[in-house]
């Protein structure tokens, strides 16, 4: 194939998506809006995605439509159907190219129910694009109910991960690696590992990685109810160090009030973890409760002995075939592949 154009903010998602690709185009190019350091070996050029007022939204338009001029591409693919595919869209109009869309789960699950005028945005976006792609196939049906018409079918396509797993002995870990934000209640992961180790299970461990806005407060909560010794606060992990808690640990714990498919899940998933999720569509997807997994309905409960009761040998086998069929980077490499060709070819 010939030229990509990718188009996404400055996160590290959209860097690992670039990486799922490479190679499948003669030349790509990445506009996006921070740099990060992982940037640094792809053709990248930077452009604001702000329509915070509407000269700055022209401004964004121009440099976006300057380049896309520039590089001529074959196919335009932008991550993210909020301003990000706004600009992007209007700066192509009239030329031809294909646009797709891949709508991360915020983008239709909450941003909607911000205002009225992001919400029209975004059933524009949607409206506009040639294809559009989601991770789960709630977020797929979400896409549908927004927009009511759309040109063609939603893909179901994650990023793909790793194949990191390395068997062997399992510890006494409970791992957490969402970010610190009210949005997946990390708070609510401390007090049910309270209730969990209070049960004769003083031998545990509840490690929680990563970082943001609630780090302070979550660190006041565990010190107020006096298991500092058992909950390890890490920070931000490299990827080997992360890979390193999966292997590691019993049981991977992540319980959103909103989410669509989360890498970190499947990755949980193929390391064996017997993962604890909250009760939401896109979790149902892969989890189904008492089988291969705990749905967390009561966030006041000890939803950690319950993982327990499972036999973790059926759990990982389960978990390893379903990451084999539909969350392998070959396999979601060539859903995207192979949309490509299509949106091309038409």
């Amino acid at each position: 194939m010939k030229k990509l154009l990718l188009i996404g903010p400055g996160s590290v998602h959209t860097y690992n998506y670039y990486k799922l690709i490479e190679g499948a185009f003669d030349e790509m190019l990445l506009i996006t809006n921070i740099s990060r350091p992982e940037f640094d070996s792809v053709r990248t050029v930077r452009s604001d995605f702000s329509i915070r007022n509407p000269f700055q939204a022209i401004k964004n338009i121009r440099v976006i439509r300057r380049h896309i001029k520039k590089f001529k591409p074959d196919v335009i693919h932008v991550h993210q159907a909020n301003s990000i595919a706004y600009l992007s869209i209007r700066a192509n109009k009239n030329t031809g190219i294909p646009v797709i869309v891949t709508a991360w789960g915020s983008d239709v699950l909450i941003a909607p129910e911000r205002g009225i005028l992001i919400k029209k945005m975004i059933i524009y976006n949607l409206k506009s694009a040639t294809y559009l792609t989601a991770d789960s196939q709630y977020v797929a049906q979400r896409i549908v109910e927004l927009a009511k018409r759309i040109k063609h079918e939603v893909i179901v396509a994650n990023f793909g991960i790793e194949d990191f797993h390395k068997k062997g002995p399992k510890e006494t870990i409970i791992y957490s690696n969402r970010l610190h934000k009210k949005l997946y209640r990390i708070d609510y992961i401390i007090s049910s590992f309270n209730l969990f180790i209070r049960k004769k299970n003083e031998n545990w461990k509840l490690i929680i990685a990563g970082d943001g806005e609630e780090t302070e407060n979550l660190k006041l909560l565990v010190q107020r109810l006096n298991i500092d010794d058992r909950v390890e606060f890490t920070g931000w992990l490299d990827e080997n160090s992360n890979y390193e808690l999966y292997n590691k640990a019993k049981i991977f714990v992540s319980i959103p009030e909103s989410d669509a498919t989360a890498i970190s899940l499947l990755e949980a998933m193929s390391a064996e973890c017997i993962p604890v999720v909250s009760d939401l569509p896109a979790n149902r997807e892969w989890i189904q409760h008492g089988t291969n997994g705990i749905v967390v309905n009561n966030l006041n409960e000890d939803f950690f002995s319950m993982a327990l009761g499972l036999d973790p040998k059926k759990v990982s086998q389960i978990n390893r075939e379903l990451i084999s069929l539909h969350a392998t980077k070959a396999v979601n490499r060539n859903k995207f592949i192979d949309l490509y060709k299509k949106t091309i070819q038409e």
